[in-house]
């Protein structure tokens, strides 16, 4: 902030006329005295950790990095300062499940602080708050977005999963059903094959077990029944090699003439040996399932 001096000046040949004129002040050095000491920088109230922070961050530019008055005055204000790192952290509180903890959350955001004490400049006059803040929670967001996703897609393609969400939010209050995919493009002036870019890859954000239940309707939940989804994975049938060359062999079979098919009519029935093939396959086939559930 400019500060204004006001300096009295006495007129030529008179002493006992002054003028008052305004001159501006000198720009504001950096603190040169010593820095108070700090026992318990983190039970300090905000409003004096507001204050001792502004001169503590003047006295820090004025320091010669690696000596030990530096490292006091930079440590000092991180834990002054933790408190802006835990009102950033609620925000997040939503997205903290049992994978994630609280402390974690707080860890990251304090390396945030760090680096918006480094790049603080005084001379700026602007609250140490204002550029805390986005640092703090611009590292608490780069955690969520490089740890949290099952599977890790594109930052492109997490950042417009957050967009969808909100657009399939307000679009379902507007319309009183799930939005289309046309409408969602529409609505973020995106692509039909962006949004649905965009929907595929929001899938990879949880997983789920596959001993878990899957298909329960609420009945069955309430009951505690319900498939897992590992009786729903396919597995390699050995019945399907047999079927698989039946299924070969069968245009090369009617190309052959009926003696050389081997077709018969016993008491005037017709049974080519496909038919019987074919039954044989359908039998294998379903012993082999009814043994894979039991």
């Amino acid at each position: 902030m400019s500060h204004v001096a006001a300096a009295t000046i006495p007129a030529r040949g008179k002493a006992s006329d002054a003028v008052t004129r305004t001159e501006p002040a000198a720009v504001a050095r950096p603190y040169e005295g010593p820095l108070p000491q700090v026992d318990n920088a983190r039970a300090m109230a905000p409003a004096d950790a507001r204050e001792l922070s502004r001169l503590f961050l003047m006295r820090l530019k004025a320091l010669e990095e690696g000596t030990r008055e530096y490292q006091y005055a930079r440590n000092t204000l991180i834990e002054m300062n933790i408190s802006l790192v835990r009102f950033a952290a609620r925000r997040f509180a939503a997205r903290i499940n049992a994978d994630i903890e609280i402390d974690d959350v707080i860890q990251v955001g304090t390396i945030g602080l760090i680096k918006a004490i480094d790049r603080f400049d005084p001379d700026r006059e602007v609250e140490f708050s204002t550029l805390a803040i986005p640092y703090i929670t611009g590292e608490i967001k780069r955690y969520f977005r490089d740890t949290t996703w099952a599977v890790h897609v594109p930052r492109r393609l997490q950042e417009l999963r957050v967009e969808l969400a909100k657009c399939q939010e307000t679009l379902t209050e507007t319309l009183g059903r799930a939005p289309s995919v046309k409408e969602i493009a529409g609505h973020l002036e995106l692509s039909e094959e962006e949004v649905s870019e965009g929907l595929v890859a929001a899938n990879g954000y949880s997983s789920t077990s596959i001993d878990s239940a899957g298909g329960t309707t609420d009945r069955t939940a309430a009951r505690g029944e319900g498939r897992p989804l590992s009786d729903t994975v396919g597995d390699v049938d050995s019945a399907m090699t047999l079927f698989e060359d039946c299924h070969t062999l069968a245009p090369l079979l009617r190309a052959l003439s009926p003696q050389a098919r081997g077709e018969w009519k016993p008491d005037g029935w017709h049974l080519p040996m496909l038919l019987v093939c074919v039954a044989a396959v359908a039998v294998v086939i379903w012993v082999a399932r009814l043994r894979r559930r039991k």
